[in-house]
């Protein structure tokens, strides 16, 4: 019991890191490829709070 507590909260743990990573990386690449920075704002909020949609929709409009 004791270890499939610790595998679900390593689990958790896993993605919730995965998730700031992914809104680390949407904002920094947004910035890199000349986008204003109220965007970059809008990107990182979008990947915050809709992280699959907000990453399928950012990768689809950020090849310009």
């Amino acid at each position: 019991m004791i270890i499939s507590l610790f595998g679900v909260l390593f689990f958790l743990l896993f993605f919730f890191v995965l998730h700031i990573a992914l809104c680390v990386w949407g904002y920094r690449d947004s910035i890199r490829r000349g986008k204003s920075s109220e965007f970059a704002i809008i990107v990182l909020v979008g990947l915050l709070f809709f992280p699959i949609v907000g990453l399928i929709v950012y990768l689809i409009i950020r090849n310009d």
